[in-house]
């Protein structure tokens, strides 16, 4: 299989997490529950680059009613004490429109209250979010308009539908477990 294959040439990629079949069917599901939330009310989807990028748009396809489309990218919280920034800005106004906020995973929180209270200044009828990987044990952010989560996972490092390592493996159709062993020291 590919994990093998590629673990025989050194690389970090392990075992399947998630298929791309487990991943489509909860795309599914989420873009219908999205389409009852919101129904003729055209929100916008917002996702953060560049790892929410693949499940935007799966989402997107997924949800069967008029929406928009729009992307942010944000220079994450980090643990040397680096603030959440943005790099790059909405082209699309949010004023009166509702705002749903299409994020890869959410782990503590940090980064996608920072999203929100930002958003939330521009006088949006509403913010709230869907996630494809959830880590509600590791949160610090308890007050997150999280509507909907796909997956919750354990604390291991992901790489393929779009969560890339090093900028690689994002176009791996499965979610595979990164096998932090074999990582170079330096990653």
């Amino acid at each position: 299989m590919l994990a093998e294959a590629l673990r025989a040439d050194g690389h970090p990629i392990g075992a399947v997490y998630l298929t791309q079949a487990d991943i489509a069917r909860r795309v599914g599901e989420l873009g219908a529950a999205l389409a009852r939330a919101y129904g003729s009310t055209e929100p916008l989807l917002v996702a953060p680059l560049k790892s929410s990028a693949v499940f935007l748009a799966d989402l997107s396809r997924a949800c069967g009613v008029a929406h928009g489309i729009d992307v942010v990218e944000l220079a994450p919280y980090s643990r040397d004490g680096g603030a959440v920034r943005l790099l790059k800005d909405l082209d699309a106004p949010v004023e009166s429109r509702h705002v749903v906020v299409v994020q890869d995973v959410v782990d503590t929180g940090l980064t996608l209250g920072y999203l929100v209270r930002t958003l939330e200044l521009r006088a949006p009828a509403s913010v709230a979010a869907v996630t494809l990987l959830d880590r509600p044990h590791r949160r610090l952010v308890d007050d997150l308009p999280l509507l909907h989560g796909g997956f919750t996972v354990p604390d291991e490092l992901f790489a393929g539908y779009g969560l890339g390592l090093d900028e690689r493996w994002r176009s791996l159709p499965d979610l595979h477990v990164v096998e932090t062993a074999h990582l170079p020291r330096a990653a």
